[in-house]
């Protein structure tokens, strides 16, 4: 078990991290990335009447997500549960802010920019019509402003630019983040008095909470992909979804004992490869066999793999920066990679594009394109700008 202080993460945070787990966070961020190249062919394939729409590589790939949440919980507890004898909550909330903000608003910087460069079209590439024109300039305005301030659009609301429903039209994955603060304000108000016993109880009924609404199906999706939009069912499951594997990490850095595990990073993104490789398993009716893989995965297979990555280290020079350079590049590549992909799905749609091997040579520049914009975006904007607001705040 290694804790460095030398990674991005540390500006706000006066203790060490440990560095396996900023580079599994950073190995997942690429996983999604990866994952959102082929959704984008399962949705041009559907969008263009040409297919089931069915995601045929990295399936479960959505569930990254999850694991960030449950990444979230453990760091959240370990770094803040026995600061609160010399913490205000105030204080508490500007560390977050800072650490989190700096990159949501330059994510909706970045996903006007990308709606601009597209044409002020929908994602599906058709027109939205205000009167006969398309989206006018004020209303992506808005758009961007209430991300900035993570106030979600409602599903058909003007600001609702895209047509597609998504809580922050111009850059879809920002739910997660809106979540992620309702976690950290639940744990700063309340789930951080509890003890270890009452946190356990509360992260079961939470689990079986989960298991009701997911692997019964409740929203119909037949998988744990909720939260995106602002109808019910997605924010009472997405609610669901962020507390259970939230508190499930909380309950794992209480209760956290190391144990020395060789080539655990390896292992760890081999397992998280593989979870996420698993083929759709379809079922008839209830209860959803997909759902309940995933809710598997969440409820076992992930706690095993934050276990192991806190207990683990960097065995050698290559180990160590790899796990750095994941880590530091984990957050700006999840919030800036899908302004990208919307330009791509909707070359993809246009073009009838349906495969990696149609596309291999414009999908790997988009993988490599969100890695450079997020590198751009991290050393020449999100570390300065947190070190200064760091350094006037706190």
């Amino acid at each position: 078990m290694k804790k460095s202080l030398a990674t991005s993460a540390y500006f706000v945070d006066t203790k060490p991290h440990y560095e396996l787990l900023d580079g599994l966070r950073g190995m997942a961020a690429l996983l999604v990335v990866i994952y959102h190249i082929f959704e984008g062919f399962a949705f041009a394939q559907s969008t263009n009447g040409e297919g089931s729409g069915l995601i045929t590589t990295l399936n479960h790939g959505h569930i990254a997500v999850d694991f960030f949440f449950m990444l979230s919980g453990f760091v959240i507890s370990y770094a803040y549960d026995d600061r609160w004898n010399k913490m205000t909550l105030g204080n508490f909330f500007k560390r977050r802010l800072i650490r989190l903000h700096p990159m949501l608003i330059m994510g909706a910087v970045i996903g006007a920019i990308a709606f601009f460069a597209a044409g002020c079209e929908r994602w599906d590439g058709r027109c939205r019509q205000w009167n006969g024109d398309v989206t006018p300039i004020s209303w992506v305005m808005i758009a961007m402003i209430l991300t900035m301030f993570m106030i979600p659009a409602v599903p058909g609301a003007p600001h609702e630019i895209r047509g597609n429903g998504e809580m922050f039209p111009l850059n879809g994955p920002t739910w997660s983040l809106w979540f992620e603060y309702i976690g950290n304000i639940l744990y700063a108000l309340v789930i951080r008095r509890f003890s270890t016993k009452i946190l356990a109880v509360l992260c079961a009924v939470l689990g079986l909470a989960h298991a009701w609404f997911f692997v019964g199906n409740i929203s119909g999706y037949d998988m744990v992909g909720v939260g995106w939009t602002i109808d019910s069912v997605n924010f009472w499951g997405g609610l669901v979804r962020m507390m259970f594997p939230f508190t499930l990490g909380m309950l794992i850095a209480r209760t956290f004992r190391p144990r020395k595990i060789k080539g655990a990073f390896w292992w760890c993104s081999l397992i998280l490869i593989t979870s996420f490789s698993v083929p759709y398993i379809a079922s008839s009716g209830n209860p959803s066999i997909n759902s309940l893989y995933e809710f598997l995965c969440i409820s076992l297979i992930f706690p095993v793999v934050v276990w192991m990555g806190a207990c683990g280290n960097s065995e050698n020079n290559l180990t160590g920066r790899i796990n750095k350079f994941l880590g530091d590049l984990s957050y700006p590549l999840y919030i800036v990679h899908y302004p990208i992909m919307y330009i791509f799905y909707k070359w993809l749609i246009e073009k009838h594009l349906y495969t990696f091997g149609q596309t291999w040579w414009i999908s790997l520049i988009v993988i490599a394109a969100s890695v450079i914009l997020a590198s751009i975006c991290l050393k020449l904007y999100d570390e300065p700008v947190r070190r200064f607001l760091a350094k006037k705040c706190l």
